[in-house]
C-alpha cells in the first residue's frame, strides 16, 4: 500500500530514529541485537550507556550508523566537571554524539548561569561531537522549557530533546512544537520517551522533530506491534 502524500515512508522514519536500549540490566545479546537491528533497518543511531560504546562501535563498524552515549543519565544530577568527563571519556571511546541531562534542579531554582555552566562543560569537553540537551520536560513548566531551549542555545548544543524516557513523562506534539519555535533552525530536536507506533513517530515529525529516541524503532518502521526484548517506556 501505498504511503499517503507528506508521511514519511518506513525508510525515511528510519533516518530520524535513534535506536535506544538504556536498561541498566541490557546484556550483550541485548546490544547484539540492537545493533543488528538498527544496521538492518538504518537507523541514525544506536543510544547506549557510556560502558557499552565501545562493543556497539566495534558491532557498527562499517555502517553509517553512529553510536551515542548519555552523560549525566537520567538524573542531570551530578557535577558540571562529572559530566563532562564522562563526555570526554565517551568521545574517546569512540561516541559520535552525547546526549546529556540537564541540571534540572539548577534551572528549576533559577539559576541560569549554573545551567549554562553545566551544559558548556559538556559541549567543550566532547567537541567537536555534536551534543543534545535533555530537558525532562515533564518537570518544567512552559517558562522553563523556554528558558532551557535558549541556555541549551546559547551554550552550543546542537540538539534539544524532550526526555531521558525514565521521568515523568515522555515526548508530546505540543513541547516538540513548543521547543522547535524557541531553537528555530539553529538546533535540532529530539522527541524521546513514549514514542513507540508509526502514528507517534509521524506526528512528532510534523510538528518538527529532526530525530526520534525509541526502542520501539523495529515497531515503528515495519507497523508491526512492539516485540518484546528491548526496554520499555523509552
Amino acid at each position: 500500500m501505498d504511503e499517503p502524500a507528506n508521511e514519511p515512508g518506513p525508510a525515511d522514519l528510519a533516518r530520524f530514529i535513534d535506536h535506544t536500549l538504556l536498561k541498566a540490566d541490557a546484556t550483550r545479546d541485548d546490544l547484539r541485537r540492537l545493533c543488528d537491528e538498527a544496521r538492518a533497518h538504518g537507523f541514525a543511531s544506536v543510544c547506549v550507556n557510556g560502558s557499552n560504546v565501545p562493543f556497539c562501535k566495534d558491532l557498527l563498524k562499517g555502517t553509517r550508523v553512529m553510536t551515542v552515549a548519555v552523560v549525566g543519565f537520567p538524573l542531570g544530577a551530578m557535577s558540571a566537571d562529572a559530566k563532562a568527563f564522562e563526555a570526554r571519556e565517551a568521545v574517546r571511546q569512540g561516541a559520535d554524539e552525547i546526549d546529556t541531562v540537564l541540571n534540572i534542579g539548577a534551572l528549576k531554582s533559577g539559576d541560569r548561569d549554573a545551567v549554562l555552566d553545566d551544559i558548556r562543560k559538556v559541549v567543550d569537553a566532547a567537541a567537536p561531537r555534536p551534543v543534545k540537551v535533555i530537558l525532562e520536560t515533564g518537570f518544567l513548566t512552559r517558562d522553563e522549557k523556554i528558558l532551557a531551549c535558549t541556555l541549551c542555545r546559547t551554550a552550543g548544543a546542537r540538539f534539544v530533546k524532550t526526555s531521558t524516557g525514565f521521568g515523568p513523562g515522555g515526548a508530546t506534539v505540543d513541547d516538540v512544537a513548543l521547543m522547535c519555535g524557541v531553537v528555530g533552525d539553529a538546533l535540532g530536536v529530539k522527541a524521546s520517551g513514549g514514542v513507540r507506533t508509526t502514528a507517534d513517530a509521524r506526528a512528532m515529525i510534523a510538528a518538527g522533530a529532526t530525530r526520534l529516541g525509541t526502542s520501539a524503532s523495529v515497531a515503528i518502521v515495519t507497523g508491526a506491534a512492539q516485540q518484546a526484548g528491548l526496554a520499555k517506556g523509552y
